[in-house]
């Protein structure tokens, strides 16, 4: 077990008795910049967090400014095919597709403001203090830092995501544990999609996803399940965007920089309007081996899009 988490889950045995236990939080996620310490005991408690007021308008203006002008430069053809994707959309995106983005790979690489932010103290004092000195950051590799625009219009092929752990997507692989990054460009709620999660389900030992809905095959190799416990789930993660027992919804405000377990489940919720959109540049913080190389063969693509 990692041992930044020992106590963690020393307070979830005790006070955690019961799957009603963890549906009510001690107050919302969000934590400023003076307050690491609560910010980081909830994380751990929880599974994730929200820390408020760490970039300023203009820095955050300058990465807004900066990731659209990559996309608009990926869909002109204008930027090396590596910096896009096909693998994380929806299957049948076909031609549109090619019309719109709704990935850039590799977005620190095209945008200071997305390498200050990445590599800025409000980031690696939170993920150090969660982590340990000893984690690593994907960066610049493929699905390392990704600016990811969710829409619901008919050109779009990422509206939502089901649920589902980020170690899922590679539990052959020894990089884990880690923490997610998520940069918010947009505020989020109802209206253009926000995200769900389960709190305190890191804590379980959550089976790696033999079953999902794209018929991903789990690589030979990969460990049975993941997380800080032994402690199976309560029941069943569902494999679509079913509702969960507990699960909350977390809104954020624009420029919020959401920590989250990859243990977590969680899920994103579709826009409610249709002229919506939900923008964000997402990165990870590992505290395992770093694998050689990162290929296609390597992602399990079992969430529900």
């Amino acid at each position: 077990m990692n041992a930044v988490f020992r106590n963690a889950v020393t307070a979830w045995k005790r006070t955690t008795r019961s799957l009603a236990a963890m549906i009510f939080l001690p107050g919302p996620p969000a934590f400023g910049t003076d307050d690491m310490e609560a910010l980081v005991s909830f994380y751990r408690s929880y599974g994730f967090a929200v820390l408020r007021g760490a970039i300023g308008a203009g820095l955050l203006a300058d990465l807004e400014s900066e990731c659209v002008d990559a996309q608009t430069r990926l869909v002109a053809g204008e930027l090396d095919s590596g910096y896009g994707t096909t693998e994380l959309i929806e299957a049948d995106a076909g031609a549109k597709a090619e019309r719109f983005a709704n990935y850039v790979l590799r977005i620190t690489m095209l945008s200071p403001a997305a390498r200050a932010i990445t590599r800025s103290t409000a980031v690696t004092d939170v993920i150090r203090a969660i982590q340990g000195e000893d984690c690593w950051s994907g960066d610049d590799d493929r699905f390392g830092y990704v600016y990811q625009d969710a829409r619901p219009s008919v050109d779009s092929s990422y509206k939502r995501i089901g649920w589902h752990s980020d170690w899922q997507s590679s539990p052959h692989l020894e990089m884990w544990p880690s923490t997610a990054v998520t940069i918010n460009i947009d505020g989020t709620g109802p209206p253009n999609g926000f995200l769900r999660a389960v709190p305190g389900s890191h804590l379980w030992a959550t089976p790696a996803p033999f079953e999902n809905v794209n018929g991903a095959v789990v690589p030979e190799g990969s460990v049975p399940a993941g997380g800080y416990t032994d402690r199976p789930p309560p029941f069943a993660m569902p494999l679509r965007f079913e509702k969960i027992a507990g699960e909350v919804a977390v809104y954020a405000e624009p420029g919020d920089i959401f920590f989250h377990d990859c243990y977590l489940w969680h899920s994103a919720a579709m826009a409610a309007d249709a002229e919506a959109r939900r923008r964000h540049i997402r990165g990870s913080w590992y505290t395992g081996a770093k694998p050689a190389s990162f290929g296609p063969g390597d992602f399990v693509k079992n969430a529900a899009r």
